[in-house]
């Protein structure tokens, strides 16, 4: 059985953008079909919350060859914007230049298919977060209707030159 969301839907204004996808550029490095978030739509650093969205399009890099006939968004894709927005979160407001890349997933499910076109609304509430690493709780949903949620860890990466 899903958890509640962690912000009720109803509270969320999908025309409220706190952050654009220009936004969210000048803070994480994902780019061209890799970019799994299209806007942030709240960002709370006290209460550790954010929301996000992706606006799944028919004519996204994977519809073509993920099930021909009937395209569902990978899950892979769900949980890498889930990570996106995660990073984003930390890499907001801790301005150390880290890179916060993925760690580990625990309890992960998948509630339903994401089928194009639709918007992806994402959830998070970071259970920790420090300069070392951070856990988001994460959830994902489709109109009213959760299609996924599990919990990611993400640590700083240090890239050698």
């Amino acid at each position: 059985m899903p958890h509640k969301p962690i912000i009720e839907l109803d509270k969320i204004d999908t025309n409220k953008v706190v952050a654009t996808i220009e936004d969210i550029r000048k803070v994480i490095p994902h780019r061209y079909e890799f970019e799994m978030l299209s806007g942030i739509l709240y960002d709370d650093f006290e209460n550790h919350k954010i929301v996000a969205y992706k606006d799944v399009s028919a004519d996204a890099f994977w519809v073509r060859g993920h099930l021909p006939e009937k395209p569902i968004m990978p899950g892979v894709l769900i949980v890498e914007a889930a990570a996106q927005m995660t990073c984003y979160h930390r890499m907001h407001w801790i301005q150390d230049n880290q890179f916060v890349g993925f760690a580990r997933l625990d309890e992960v499910s998948f509630r339903g298919p994401v089928l194009p076109p639709c918007k992806l609304i994402l959830m998070g509430k970071m259970v920790s977060m420090s300069s070392r690493r951070v856990v988001c709780y994460s959830q994902a949903f489709v109109n009213s209707t959760m299609v996924f949620e599990g919990q990611i860890t993400g640590m700083p990466l240090r890239f050698e030159s």
